[in-house]
């Protein structure tokens, strides 16, 4: 059994009254985990409040509430593929991540995710990503090392003065000949959790898509999101006609398989910029992953 060695924290959201059982909430959130599970870990003091004590199956449901637990399951696949650690100091840390793994715990991932694996390379245990990329896409990922420092960091990603920079690869039949086009839409979840979708309304997804060049049936094109929506890129680029390479998700959720390491999603986080919030300076990273062109 893989079990965390990092708890793993919740807040109880604001919702309408009455409140639901802690029991009752925790098995909505987590529907794959099931009922019996959760109350196993409740009656097993596995499930802490703010105080690290116990919650108990009558502990009332209080909205803001953080609950910790240690994420558990019954066996968990390994990942023969490693990162890189490309800049660390006492405040900032950033890695390169292989394709198939997740940046933080999540399905049957707990310890086989970058930030454990940092976590234990480092001996940092307050090490927190500052942002996340996809468990099928590589690439660069920044990590807080000090929490005094880490609003600063994040704000970055807020304020959306942190240049990214993408790479991808699509199968084409023609080169198109365009090669620049920018997509602003509004993205949320789908029906299927884990994907996203666009609907109608205000705006709260964009994304610069620039066409390098064509060779072999393939495009490349470099990414550029503005905005930082879940599978915002793959979106994007599903929409304007281009599947990138290997997408299982978009445009159309293909059937469940075992990971193919050598056939990884062609979409790598290329490249960061940005003005470091403490020194000062300008810092830019570059990922050295490649892509099957």
């Amino acid at each position: 059994m893989g079990i965390a060695k990092h708890p793993s924290r919740l807040s109880l959201p604001f919702i309408d009254k009455p409140y639901p059982a802690i029991l009752e909430f925790l098995m909505q959130r987590f529907p794959k985990v099931g009922m019996a599970v959760w109350e196993e870990r409740i009656l097993n003091g596995k499930v802490l409040d703010d105080a690290g004590a116990p919650i108990t199956l009558e502990t009332p449901y209080v909205p803001q509430k953080r609950l910790f637990y240690y994420r558990e399951v019954a066996e968990e696949p390994l990942i023969p593929l490693q990162e890189k650690i490309l800049f660390q100091n006492d405040e900032l840390l950033v890695a390169c991540k292989p394709p198939f793994l997740p940046v933080t715990p999540s399905g049957p991932y707990v310890n086989e995710c970058l930030l454990n694996r940092l976590r234990r390379k480092t001996g940092n245990s307050s090490l927190v990503p500052l942002h996340r990329i996809d468990r099928e896409t590589s690439g660069l990922v920044l990590f807080s090392m000090n929490k005094e420092t880490r609003g600063l960091y994040g704000g970055l990603f807020l304020s959306g003065t942190i240049e990214k920079t993408y790479e991808a690869l699509s199968e084409v039949s023609f080169c198109p000949e365009s090669k620049d086009w920018t997509v602003e839409n509004r993205l949320v979840d789908d029906d299927i959790w884990f994907r996203s979708k666009v609907v109608p309304g205000v705006v709260n997804a964009r994304s610069r898509i620039k066409r390098v060049s064509c060779r072999d049936n393939k495009a490349h094109f470099l990414l550029y999101p503005i905005t930082g929506k879940k599978h915002q890129l793959r979106v994007h680029m599903s929409g304007l006609g281009f599947r990138i390479m290997h997408d299982r998700y978009y445009p159309e959720l293909l059937d469940k398989q075992e990971d193919n390491l050598s056939n990884p999603l062609q979409l790598i986080a290329r490249r960061v910029k940005f003005t470091d919030p403490v020194c000062g300076e300008i810092m830019e990273f570059e990922s050295d992953r490649q892509l099957l062109f």
